[in-house]
């Protein structure tokens, strides 16, 4: 249903309409099949009503072969804003459907936006969303974390690394997102050397000397995924404190129209 497990007497009462008023709003959705844009303007999100700052959610869920039905979400509110298709997550596909969401939108912009970091994904919140903290979705990172950085690893270096980047979750704060850039420096001045540490072959050579690769390449790649990140947690904890802010800023201000002094 398109509301969820919400029913039609669950609507009557929140809503305070009557069955005609629903049935009329919802016809068009059994009649044809409904663009974003027409459920928009049907059923407007919650973010044109509600003033708070939110934040824009942007992804991608494969059809197998058949395609990308692109998502664009405001996961404050936790609702769909727009979705299209596509035979794949193209620059030009994003830019055709942040056209369309950004003239939805109009002054009512997110306060930042999440999503996979895909390179269109970047390029199209660059240039429409630009002004804007991108941060790299945490469940992707704590994901990727896992892989480079095992479980079951018996060097306490990785053990410690994995920590860190598993903490990354519990980041909320300010204070906390520099705490945990102090615990990934300490673990730099620790370990940091092993980054470059090289292993030669002993059999192949090539025009410059032996065959060389880095020790440990899952390591290096487990340390360039959290200090990739490092920026963006820190924008990130920042628009968070300060949304916090605004929003007490005016509910004081509520509360002192309706106190009397």
């Amino acid at each position: 249903m398109i509301l969820g497990k919400e029913n039609r007497e669950n609507l009557w009462e929140e809503k305070q309409v009557s069955r005609k008023t629903l049935s009329v709003k919802f016809k068009v959705f059994f009649d044809k099949s409904v663009s974003a844009v027409d459920t928009w303007r049907l059923l407007p999100p919650t973010l044109t009503i509600n003033h708070d700052p939110w934040t824009l959610a942007i992804d991608g869920t494969w059809l197998h072969r058949n395609g990308v039905v692109m998502i664009y979400r405001d996961v404050t509110h936790h609702e769909n804003l727009f979705w299209s298709y596509h035979l794949s997550e193209s620059y030009e596909a994003l830019r055709r459907d942040l056209t369309v969401l950004v003239e939805l939108l109009g002054t009512r912009q997110p306060s930042g936006v999440v999503s996979d970091w895909k390179g269109s994904i970047v390029d199209g919140v660059a240039n429409y969303f630009n002004h804007l903290p991108h941060q790299r979705c945490l469940i992707h990172v704590l994901r990727e974390a896992k892989r480079w950085l095992p479980k079951r690893t018996p060097f306490l270096f990785t053990q410690e690394l994995r920590s860190i980047a598993l903490s990354l979750a519990q980041v909320k704060t300010q204070k906390e997102a520099t705490e945990w850039k102090s615990k990934l420096i300490k673990w730099e001045m620790a370990y940091g050397h092993l980054l470059k540490e090289k292993t030669y072959s002993q059999t192949e050579v090539t025009k410059t000397g032996p065959r060389w690769w880095h020790t440990h390449k899952d390591l290096r790649r487990g340390w360039r995924l959290l200090t990739r990140q490092l920026v963006s947690i820190l924008r990130s904890s920042e628009s968070r404190i300060n949304t916090q802010r605004q929003q007490l800023h005016r509910r004081s201000k509520f509360t002192s129209q309706k106190i009397p002094r």
